[in-house]
């Protein structure tokens, strides 16, 4: 937790062995130790208290630590596959943290992701959710300029008639606006991400 705090890339991989071997298993290490300090981070970034430098620093951080846990995740997860996603930052936003830490965590919940990346165009976008068959198209954007590109993504799947849902987030993204440009689903963050795409692809 502190690591990521602290942005320490260097001590986060033995930190997290030592729970390890200390009988803690991987998903709550991720749960209650990588995910809330990643959340603390955005929190302070968010009140001014943290600036940018540190906000890479910790997500810089908490990826060397999840890459450490993330075979170890894979062999503890259920083989069944709950569906398959795509997920991208949308296009001219660079800020690809929260969408990493969606993908992860969608992973370790058992879906097949397919992360196209940050600054994905529309028709990539698109092209990526035919060619997988993909149920969920996972959007972010971190930025109010770049959010509206959303609704192009959206207006392309309704064009298609593709069958995948969207699911939209990212810190400029609400409820409302979910609603808005007809998107299929709004998640806060990454946990609630996994609950929404649950939900979605009962639908």
């Amino acid at each position: 937790f502190k690591a990521v705090l602290k942005g320490n890339k260097r001590t986060i991989c033995d930190l997290v062995q030592k729970e390890i071997d200390g009988g803690v298993s991987p998903q709550d290490i991720l749960n209650k130790e990588l995910i809330p300090a990643i959340n603390d981070v955005g929190d302070k970034f968010n009140k001014k208290k943290y600036f940018l430098p540190q906000l890479i620093a910790s997500a810089e951080a908490m990826k060397v630590g999840i890459n450490y846990i993330n075979p170890m995740l894979k062999q503890g997860e259920n083989t069944e596959k709950k569906g398959v996603v795509v997920i991208a930052t949308v296009e001219g936003d660079i800020h690809d943290i929260g969408k990493n830490l969606v993908s992860l965590m969608l992973e370790n919940y058992g879906f097949e992701v397919h992360d196209l990346g940050k600054d994905v165009k529309c028709s990539d976008i698109i092209a990526a959710a035919k060619e997988f068959d993909a149920d969920i198209i996972g959007l972010s954007a971190l930025m109010t300029t770049t959010m509206q590109k959303m609704k192009d993504v959206v207006k392309a799947r309704n064009d298609e008639k593709l069958k995948a849902k969207i699911m939209i987030g990212g810190a400029v993204i609400t409820q409302n606006y979910c609603d808005e440009i007809g998107a299929d689903g709004y998640s806060k963050d990454a946990q609630a991400a996994v609950t929404v795409a649950e939900e979605l692809i009962k639908k």
